[in-house]
């Protein structure tokens, strides 16, 4: 183990005093036999008295050593790695639907054959083809064949083109739309393209019943009229 400092101090000073006291007596010795001049004497005295006296100041004030290798002080602190930004996730586009009024009126009829393709087409949830098709999704289908996209829900169908304000106005190519109640205000649970005009009193839509599948019936039937709320046109 190494020694304090303090120590190692006075043990060098001690040293220094015992040589100072050593070329003293030599000095005295010298003098005695006349080998040394008796003015010189003192002058050597004071000089090696100054000497030690520098020197055990100089050793008093020397800085104690620092016992702790480099490496094992305190330990650096680490830097921690930045935190990296949350991913944004993507924004949902909305869908490119056709523009309302774009498609040309020579169109309507090709809507109305392909519509009819689906008659008998059972009814399921959420359908989008012949395997099983709500009403919403028949609309969507028939005029995603013809490559024109249109909205896929029913209220947002019901928002889509137009509004037809008078039930004589009515055209095939329009849509029509209910509510669940006759009645009855509420939220639009019920679409059909019109497919024929036969009179004031016919007019004649295809749509899927939840009970019979895709079919076609009259506008003006017991059941419909009283749940009918408002006619789209589309294009």
């Amino acid at each position: 183990m190494q020694a304090p400092p303090f120590r190692l101090v006075c043990s060098f000073q001690d040293h220094i005093i015992t040589i100072f006291g050593l070329i003293i007596g030599s000095l005295q010795s010298l003098r005695m036999k006349k080998q040394f001049s008796s003015s010189i004497f003192p002058i050597i005295c004071t000089l090696l008295l100054t000497t030690l006296t520098f020197s055990c100041e100089v050793f008093r004030k020397a800085p104690e050593k620092s016992t702790v290798s480099r490496g094992r002080g305190r330990p650096a602190p680490t830097r921690k790695p930045a935190a990296k930004a949350p991913a944004r996730r993507p924004t949902p586009s909305k869908p490119a639907y056709a523009k309302p009024g774009a498609l040309p009126a020579s169109e309507i009829p090709q809507v109305v054959q392909i519509a009819r393709t689906y008659t008998g087409t059972p009814y399921r949830s959420g359908g989008n083809d012949k395997s099983g098709i709500d009403c919403s999704g028949l609309i969507c289908s028939v005029y995603s064949e013809i490559g024109v996209k249109v909205p896929r829900i029913s209220w947002q169908q019901s928002e889509f083109g137009q509004e037809v304000s008078k039930l004589d106005e009515i055209k095939p190519g329009d849509w029509l739309f209910f509510v669940p109640e006759a009645g009855k205000e509420g939220y639009v649970s019920h679409a059909g393209i019109v497919t024929d005009v036969r009179g004031q009193q016919e007019i004649i839509f295809i749509h899927a019943s939840t009970s019979r599948g895709v079919r076609e019936d009259n506008l003006f039937s017991t059941y419909f009229k009283g749940r009918f709320v408002k006619a789209m046109r589309p294009f």
